[in-house]
């Protein structure tokens, strides 16, 4: 029991174009297509309008001294 090898591709193929039709799947390639491109779009103009941040040591950080409370049973 190995991969699939190209013929099994091939039937898989066929039988996906036989049930979705050939225009479902130009349109899901289309769809995919614009929203990989939107994406990218968006991360290029967000990298842009945002400045990059200086990493800081967390060493370096001052501690924050909290007090827990109990939470009181029913």
């Amino acid at each position: 029991m190995g991969s699939l090898s190209l013929g099994h591709w091939l039937i898989v193929l066929l039988i996906v174009v036989l049930v979705f039709g050939t225009g479902k799947l130009r349109n899901l390639g289309k769809d995919l297509g614009g929203a990989i491109k939107g994406f990218k779009e968006g991360m290029r103009s967000e990298s842009e309008e945002t400045p990059p941040q200086q990493v800081s040591d967390a060493r370096a950080s001052s501690t924050i001294d909290v007090q827990a409370k109990e939470k009181s049973g029913s």
